[in-house]
């Protein structure tokens, strides 16, 4: 039965997402912090909606794929205004901060999300 994450976790997750974002694209862009703390946190409270409106069954697996989807694009279009940036280095870091956020959400969910 799918879960939705507490506050805690939540909280945790945005700033391992962000540390990850940021471990992940200091070396290409070194005043990035900023925008990678902020997207952790972003990434995370989109996570917690997901996870909330899932188990509520107020969305379904499909809908919760698009949502993150959806997040992973607009992260994507932010940091990819940072000078120094690439496409590749980016969607690394996207695929490091969702690594973080993995099994916590998998396993609230019950599904297979990230």
């Amino acid at each position: 039965m799918a879960s939705a994450l507490s506050l805690d976790q939540v909280g945790k997750i945005g700033e391992e997402m962000g540390a990850a974002f940021l471990a992940t694209l200091k070396k290409q862009a070194p005043d990035i912090e900023s925008y990678a703390k902020g997207e952790g946190v972003k990434m995370a409270q989109c996570l917690a909606t997901i996870t909330s409106l899932f188990a509520a069954g107020t969305i379904q697996e499909e809908e919760a794929k698009l949502q993150l989807d959806i997040q992973k694009q607009a992260a994507r279009a932010v940091l990819l205004t940072v000078e120094g940036l690439g496409a590749l280095a980016v969607e690394a870091a996207i695929n490091a901060a969702l690594g973080v956020a993995k099994d916590a959400v998998n396993t609230a969910l019950g599904i297979v999300l990230i």
